[in-house]
């Protein structure tokens, strides 16, 4: 995986960070990605940088990409506190953080723990909290063609062979399996305590939804949005569990026009 590497220095230890950049000017976005890796954000990442004034910055979780992940580093909750930091490094101001699936529970971790840095945060098809009746799909039995099914409003538009994958690809896949289990952790891709902690959120939140996610129900990121004081739900028809990769030019202008609504160094006339 190519990228920046930045040192981030926790609690816990020192972690290296590897970050993708793109876009040279611009409001900045901190971008996080799901569980299929970061290539699953990397072609939005360079969309919303063409298309608005925006620099994005999309780290690797590491253990994903064929990053080194140390093994302190077990939990959403110290992924989060990571990339806070990260923006101390940078030197962010008025970010805003957009997350997807257990990159949208890193993005509500954000939110609960808070950051002055931050000045909004978008949850698309994110997973984190517990909702009675509606449980995050079970992911790791799949086959590929299983999960598209599941992941995809029209899974036959992103079918791929995996026999026709590499060596390295395949150990790059298995990397991404065995840190996304680490994450997720014994509660079914949920902690229990994070829906009390973002009752005290205070930053503008929008979640926004693939109507047809069967990860992850509507109905589930409609509590998700519950669950945050003042956050906006939006549901987005036509696609599903990962609206970056299936429908980029419906989600882009989501993400946007959200950040720059709410944004601390608007230009006054």
């Amino acid at each position: 995986m190519t990228g920046t590497t930045h040192t981030v220095s926790l609690d816990e230890g020192d972690l290296d960070l590897t970050v993708d950049r793109h876009g040279d000017q611009g409001r900045p976005f901190l971008l996080l990605h799901g569980g299929g890796g970061p290539q699953t954000v990397a072609p939005f990442a360079a969309l919303l940088s063409a298309q608005r004034p925006a620099r994005v910055f999309a780290p690797v979780h590491p253990g994903f990409g064929g990053t080194a992940r140390p093994d302190w580093l077990t939990d959403v909750t110290t992924l989060a506190q990571a990339y806070i930091r990260l923006l101390d490094v940078l030197g962010l101001e008025d970010v805003a953080v957009v997350g997807n699936s257990i990159g949208g529970w890193i993005t509500a971790e954000i939110a609960a723990l808070g950051s002055d840095r931050i000045s909004s945060v978008t949850l698309v098809n994110a997973v984190g909290i517990d909702v009675p009746g509606h449980p995050v799909a079970d992911t790791f039995p799949l086959t590929p063609v299983e999960l598209s099914r599941l992941s995809f409003h029209d899974p036959s538009k992103f079918r791929f062979d995996p026999g026709a994958l590499s060596d390295e690809q395949r150990a790059v896949m298995a990397g991404n399996r065995a840190a996304l289990r680490i994450y997720s952790g014994s509660d079914d891709m949920a902690d229990p305590t994070l829906r009390e902690r973002l009752a005290k959120a205070t930053v503008p939140a929008l979640v926004a939804w693939g109507e047809s996610d069967q990860v992850v129900d509507a109905d589930y990121g409609r509590a998700y949005a519950a669950a945050i004081p003042g956050a906006r739900f939006e549901l987005l028809p036509g696609t599903g569990h990962m609206p970056q990769v299936e429908t980029p030019e419906q989600l882009l202008p989501v993400v946007w026009d959200f950040a720059d609504t709410h944004t601390v160094n608007r230009p006054t006339d």
